[in-house]
């Protein structure tokens, strides 16, 4: 392994970026988390114990993941990174495709619902834990920490055209919206009397991610669990971080926390899935029965056709995805493999 030696930014990254506007909506300043966030769980799909660091990083920097069990490797979260998207969203490292870090997409969406689109995320484990199931504990933590305005503009993009993906009976796409930001409109269909058919239609705005989806958590149908045991997932899985539903019943003893909670848990799937964009989407999101895998699609479906999105002018001065990935980690020591 070659150790390459960067230099460590001032957090504001004020001297990179003194130059560039606070840009009023629909075009945002980037954010960082005020203080350091750490905390403990377990895996849901490893069942192993995870210590986890949040740490506050400069304008430029975006989403970050070091893996501090395996030489800090670092794993930009991109949606070209996505390397799995088997009941979870798995990142991994392009130069060692074998160091990874699997269900990100709780964290990604609290982030996203805090616009919070430059930090650090050190974890000891394959997997980030998965806490209660849903993005509440991290939107409460990110909270605490508080949210720093960064002198840089995070790069925005209009939709301009329809882009589409589709997989049997289901589909996710991607449309043109008058609303300056992302809005979203989900439906699931699942022969579960307990689930059936849901939908639910939301704005992202902060306020909006807190109260209506942070606290809505992932399921699983009783009769796959041993299924997914054989297939090596689901070791961390419990009725404190999972809804377990069997045809008409919920297994769980407390039921559930909010009216369609299962398609609002699919919505924050999705938003965490989309900030992998590395962009702040203005346009409008509609899915039915999709899942992770179909939103990676749409987001490489729609960064590969330059006609169906546009920098938003005051954003083209800012970085770019592609810039992004390859933008100088800020550590004073970075290993690559």
């Amino acid at each position: 392994m070659d150790q390459i030696q960067t230099k460590s930014l001032p957090l504001t990254a004020r001297t990179i970026y003194s130059s560039f506007p606070l840009i009023q909506s629909p075009v945002a300043p980037a954010h960082t988390i005020s203080t350091p966030i750490s905390f403990s769980g377990v895996g849901l799909h490893s069942g192993k114990y995870i210590n986890l660091k949040l740490l506050p990083a400069p304008a430029g920097t975006g989403i970050i993941f070091r893996r501090t069990d395996l030489n800090n490797h670092p794993i930009q979260a991109h949606y070209n990174n996505v390397v799995d998207t088997t009941l979870s969203t798995v990142v991994a490292c392009p130069h060692n495709p074998s160091i990874k870090i699997a269900t990100i997409e709780h964290l990604m969406a609290a982030l996203s619902g805090n616009q919070i689109d430059n930090i650090i995320v050190e974890c000891d484990g394959p997997e980030l834990p998965v806490l209660d199931g849903s993005s509440s504990q991290f939107n409460e933590l990110i909270e605490q920490a508080g949210r720093q305005t960064l002198l840089a503009v995070i790069p925005s993009i209009k939709i301009l055209k329809t882009v589409r993906v589709e997989h049997k009976d289901a589909f996710a796409e991607l449309n043109p919206s008058l609303y300056n930001g992302l809005s979203l409109n989900l439906s699931i269909d699942f022969p579960a009397a307990a689930i059936g058919k849901q939908i639910f239609k939301m704005q992202l705005t902060p306020e909006n991610f807190k109260t209506k989806l942070a606290h809505c958590r992932t399921f699983v149908l009783k009769s796959e669990i041993d299924i997914l045991h054989k297939m090596g997932l689901a070791k961390g899985g419990s009725l404190e971080n999972a809804i377990v539903v069997e045809n008409d019943t919920i297994l769980n003893p407390n039921g559930l926390r909010c009216e369609n909670e299962f398609v609002k848990h699919k919505m924050l799937d999705a938003i965490g899935d989309l900030s992998l964009a590395n962009v702040r989407i203005h346009g409008e999101f509609i899915g039915h029965k999709s899942g992770h895998s179909l939103n990676n699609l749409l987001l490489r479906k729609l960064m590969a056709d330059k006609k169906a999105w546009c920098y938003l002018p005051s954003s083209a001065r800012s970085i770019t995805p592609e810039q992004l990935v390859n933008f100088s980690y800020p550590t004073h020591q970075i290993q690559e493999a």
